[in-house]
């Protein structure tokens, strides 16, 4: 065997228990969704077949009321336009206080174990369920909850405010709560990879704070906030858990859609609605990966 034959051998028989956990736990499952997303179903029995049927059903009525002045939106689109905003609006939030944490951590912290510690603290959140953290929020948030109270005791609103939970406010912020770590830490890395003499020259050559963020840290931590904006988007958009709790079953979102279909054992419309859930939000990771090159960067 010649030593590149060997070589590539080795380089395959490394790869293949990755390649095979890949596959198991993610190709097949895929295809099987694929599939099982053509399908029929009655109520008692699922008829394997191949029919767009369950595409069509999906956005039925959404052609006529994008063409049609003053027909209401159809509720698929509604339901995406929902999950959408959610999405936009934690990235956003999530994304500020990424930066604002990161930006902390990696230029005002000096030793590495304060900052390990620090790292370590803000994981503490994550020691425990999703669910749990969600629940934590009722007795702050809730209409007897620690918030109202606080607010009616220093006579700053006359009744307890309705819309602290099972909200769209809620929702946002559980999804804040949840998904902001997956934003810090990119970002960080990408600030540490910063060469600090570039700041020294930005420093030299009368630049101000807020113009070196913007024309020497912004750009070069570009790449994590490209990766944890694929984090954020892609956990945003599947979820299903803290738009039913928070959102107190009042809120629709494609995640919720697709769990209720499956829970009335409408497998092949859940699985359609899955794969094009799955089409929007690989759209948007391409979308986002054309803004860097992140073989490059990485």
């Amino acid at each position: 065997m010649k030593p590149t034959a060997r070589t590539a051998a080795l380089a395959w028989l490394q790869a293949a228990p990755l390649a095979a956990v890949f596959a198991v736990f993610f190709l097949i499952p895929l295809g099987l969704i694929g599939m099982v997303s053509f399908w029929q179903a009655t109520d008692y029995e699922l008829i394997p077949a191949f029919s767009a049927e369950n595409y069509l059903s999906i956005f039925q009525g959404c052609g006529d009321s994008l063409v049609t002045a003053g027909q209401d939106t159809c509720v698929t689109l509604k339901t995406y336009a929902s999950t959408l905003k959610f999405s936009l609006i934690t990235w956003a939030v999530t994304a500020v206080l990424g930066f604002a944490i990161a930006w902390f951590l990696a230029f005002h912290v000096k030793t590495q174990g304060m900052q390990t510690l620090l790292f370590i603290v803000c994981t503490v959140p994550f020691w425990t369920s999703n669910v749990i953290r969600m629940i934590s929020w009722v007795p702050l948030l809730g209409r007897n909850g620690l918030v109202n109270q606080t607010l009616l005791g220093l006579g700053l609103v006359q009744e307890p405010v309705e819309w602290l939970l099972f909200s769209e406010f809620s929702v946002v912020l559980a999804f804040v709560h949840l998904y902001t770590m997956f934003m810090i830490v990119p970002i960080f890395n990408a600030m540490m990879r910063i060469d600090r003499s570039l700041l020294e020259a930005a420093r030299d050559c009368g630049a101000s704070p807020w113009q070196t963020l913007w024309h020497v840290v912004l750009p070069l931590t570009r790449t994590g906030l490209i990766i944890g904006s694929i984090f954020v988007l892609a956990l945003v958009m599947g979820d299903f858990v803290t738009v039913g709790v928070m959102g107190g079953q009042q809120i629709a979102s494609v995640g919720k859609v697709i769990q209720v279909q499956t829970s009335y054992l409408q497998f092949p419309l859940a699985a359609a609605n899955a794969v094009i859930l799955l089409a929007v939000v690989l759209m948007m990771i391409v979308a986002l990966m054309r803004l860097v090159n992140l073989r490059k960067e990485l």
